[in-house]
């Protein structure tokens, strides 16, 4: 039996379709508008009820668990605790002054501690990753490569607990880093009309010291028609350490728009 811990995004419900019929699993659903409520198997939990998410998963003799999908930071305050929610808790607020990704470090040590093992998200769907190569018509050229370069750089040289998996480089200049908010807020924020008709690119990459079984850098056709309306030329990912949604799609619509999308 595999635990499925699903948040927001379309990636639970494409592993959901991968193993519905063939794997025992049950589903810790935190999404807020509780999207798996009609699957039998599907336990809806408030994320302080670590004694009952804990307590379910141990009835089920769930000894492995994947995280999918975006779980917004909650207001502390308003969470209803159970008695490990108490005692956890401050671990999870302290971590949470460092950014989401020690949010979610924090919560696999919690398992780890209950004797609960932490699989990658990819662990069922490995086809829903690019390896390196150009998926597209369209080749960066010379100045491309160059944005995409300063992109790169400008990644690796952020805080390792810093909220930001991409940046937007336009004419050699940083035009945006990703903030908690996401990579939709970033572009819209892109979208200035002295901009709207040059080129630039879109890097996403994991962020420094990412545990890569969870939180990956997600694309899909939204963020692909993001970066049109952007003005960009295209998206550069990291080989094996992305998840790719509705690939088809995005290389259609990538080759339609003269758009690249290439794997370092």
């Amino acid at each position: 039996m595999i635990g499925l811990i699903f948040g927001e995004t379309e990636l639970p419900k494409q592993i959901l379709k991968k193993i519905k019929n063939k794997k025992k699993y049950l589903i810790i659903d935190l999404t807020k508008n509780k999207n798996f409520k009609n699957d039998k198997n599907s336990h809806s939990v408030s994320l302080g009820q670590f004694g009952k998410i804990i307590r379910v998963l141990k009835e089920n003799k769930c000894k492995k668990v994947l995280f999918a999908g975006k779980v917004k930071k909650p207001k502390f305050s308003k969470l209803r605790l159970d008695f490990k929610g108490v005692y956890y808790m401050p671990r999870i607020i302290k971590s949470s002054k460092l950014g989401d990704a020690a949010i979610l470090k924090e919560i696999i040590n919690i398992f780890k501690r209950e004797k609960i093992t932490t699989i990658s998200s990819l662990y069922f769907n490995p086809e829903l990753t690019l390896s390196k190569g150009i998926y597209t018509k369209i080749k960066p050229n010379k100045d491309d490569k160059i944005n995409i370069n300063k992109a790169i750089n400008t990644l690796n040289r952020l805080n390792k607990y810093s909220f930001s998996q991409g940046t937007v480089v336009r004419d050699k200049k940083i035009i945006a880093i990703e903030g908690s908010k996401g990579t939709q807020t970033m572009l819209n924020k892109c979208k200035i009309k002295k901009f709207y008709n040059k080129e630039g690119v879109l890097v996403k990459f994991p962020k420094k010291k990412q545990d890569l079984r969870i939180d990956l850098p997600t694309v899909g056709l939204k963020t692909l028609i993001n970066c049109k309306f952007a003005g960009l030329k295209g998206i550069v990912l990291k080989s094996k350490q992305n998840v790719f949604l509705q690939k088809k799609k995005c290389i259609n619509f990538a080759n339609k728009n003269k758009m690249f999308i290439v794997v370092k």
